[in-house]
């Protein structure tokens, strides 16, 4: 059956897996992006300059074929019509200059022998009138020029588009020079403007095609570039999982390669330096141990002894000298010291060898406090606040430890009555156990605060020497870890210290074995 805490692991592997495939196509994206923007920009660049500059040749070969065949029409026809033609005249040669090459309308407008101004249209381009040229044209036309050095004709040539009906036209006119009729050309733009389309449609595919290759483009340059880059985070990763054997296959002598060797040296010292301080830690973990082992023989002797003296101490009859009694206890304390000094540094040793195990078991929380505080002839000093009923799986000696050196250091450094709450607390995945643990001392200073439960840390230099060693609160913290949970220190707003032990209800995910049949004594010397 899989466990909440596998499914939560692998939710987790697997999200971690995904955001790194994520990271990693974001890159491949941004590549992607530089390198289709990049195209983007050469292509609608090259495609707006191609297509102005073919807008411009087409019409302006255009526009000067149809000028130039309206000017010699006007000449050769126009320029023959008497002074003040009439208006049938005037019909005719329009009509006959309409049907040039070009295909334009053509209007001609003159004055009558009684001044009357008559109107001759070719008929074309939905009867072409005067009322379709512009105005500013129109003026133009009609304005007679100076003759200059420069300027031999009194009348000129003027042309303009203009959209009709959303159709170009190309309007021009000019006047007979010497006398006669001004005329006036209009010609369709729309066959150009569809050969621009035309022109248009495939430039923008081309620009298109000119994107998606740039995209496959990119697609293969991101492949070449960033598959080494994924290799090197894959390494990485196995690397940070402690896999110090992880190396990268080098290929070539570009940057690339220079990475991979660089972090096949940096692999490969750091499997060194690790394995030396593994090796050192070793050994320092096995003196500890072999020393504690040592020390326990002589110090069960010791032991004895010390009880026999002890219980000379406290008969009637009082056999020992009192001169020596002062050294006697001293011997009877120090060695009680000593050997919960020992048991303790087993206990570290355990715990930083990877060897300490649990033995759960269902237990009443408040049942369970109380018989720590029972066994420790606490109960005039420790107030309880729990509810009997609140059952959570857990080692019951190790949490022994931790209540037993949290409330004995909060009555040796702190103040009674201590005040001991359980609550159960909803963290989202699951209940917590809270159990809290106040003084009414002092507090801790804030200076303090942070190395609680370092290893021999005291937080007084004037008081090197007490009943504990130090050891405790780094024991007890090291058994909520081993039970997946964690304790935290802190001053309460009402003075006192406060130390809040959480340990989840169910830790399915630890392994029951059994545990080392001796355990850590009660130490509550800490800040």
């Amino acid at each position: 059956m899989t466990k909440p805490q596998d499914k939560l692991r692998g939710w987790a592997a697997a999200r971690r897996t995904i955001l790194s495939g994520l990271r990693f196509t974001s890159l491949r994206l941004r590549l992607v992006v530089v390198f289709g923007l990049v195209a983007l920009t050469a292509a609608v660049s090259a495609s707006g300059i191609a297509y102005w500059l073919n807008r411009e040749a087409v019409l302006t070969r255009t526009q000067d074929a149809v000028l130039r065949d309206f000017q010699q029409e006007m000449q050769n026809r126009a320029g023959v019509l008497p002074e003040s033609p009439t208006q049938d005249e005037l019909q005719h040669t329009a009509g006959q200059m309409a049907a040039s090459s070009q295909r334009f309308s053509v209007l001609l407008v003159a004055e009558d022998g009684s001044g009357r101004t008559v109107v001759g249209n070719s008929g074309a381009l939905d009867t072409f009138s005067l009322a379709d040229v512009p105005k500013s044209l129109r003026t133009a036309v009609g304005r007679q020029q100076s003759i200059t050095a420069n300027n031999k004709s009194p009348y000129h040539l003027y042309w303009q588009r203009i959209i009709d009906g959303d159709k170009p036209y190309l309007v021009a006119g000019t006047k007979v020079i010497g006398g006669g009729p001004a005329g006036y050309m209009l010609k369709s733009l729309e066959p150009e403007e569809k050969d621009l389309n035309s022109l248009a449609w495939s430039l923008g595919i081309a620009t298109g095609l000119a994107l998606i290759g740039s995209a496959l483009l990119a697609q293969a340059a991101a492949t070449t570039v960033l598959k080494p880059v994924q290799r090197l985070g894959i390494a990485a990763r196995r690397l940070g999982e402690g896999k110090l054997d992880t190396r990268l296959r080098v290929s070539g002598t570009d940057e690339l390669a220079d990475l991979a060797r660089t972090f096949n040296h940096t692999a490969e010292a750091l499997e060194t330096r690790v394995a030396d301080m593994s090796a050192r830690d070793e050994a320092s973990r096995r003196f500890v141990a072999d020393m504690s082992h040592e020390l326990r023989t002589p110090l069960t002797a010791i032991t004895a002894v010390t009880e026999i003296l002890e219980e000379e101490l406290d008969a009637e009859t009082g056999s020992i000298d009192p001169m020596i009694e002062p050294a006697v206890k001293l011997v009877v304390s120090e060695t009680r010291r000593l050997n919960s000094l020992v048991e303790n540094l087993m206990e570290v040793t355990r715990f930083d060898a990877g060897t300490a195990r649990l033995v759960l078991d269902n237990v009443d929380i408040a049942d369970q406090i109380t018989a720590c505080i029972d066994a420790r002839a606490w109960l005039d000093a420790v107030e309880l606040d729990a509810e009997r009923g609140i059952m959570s799986l857990l080692d019951p000696r190790r949490l022994d430890v931790i209540l037993a050196n949290l409330i004995g250091n909060a009555l040796k450094h702190g103040g009674s009555p201590v005040r001991v709450s359980v609550r159960v607390s909803d963290n989202g995945a699951g209940a917590d156990l809270l159990i809290e643990v106040q003084d009414h001392g002092p507090g801790i200073p804030e200076d303090v605060l942070p190395h609680v439960f370092d290893r021999f840390y005291k937080a007084s230099a004037s008081r090197p020497r007490s009943e504990g060693s130090g050891l405790g609160l780094s024991i007890a913290l090291e058994n909520a870890h081993i039970h997946g949970g964690e304790i935290t220190a802190a001053n309460s707003p009402k003075g006192g210290a406060v130390f809040t032990l959480r340990l989840p209800r169910d830790p399915s995910a630890l392994t029951e074995t059994p545990a080392e049949p001796n355990g850590a004594n009660v130490d509550g010397e800490s800040a």
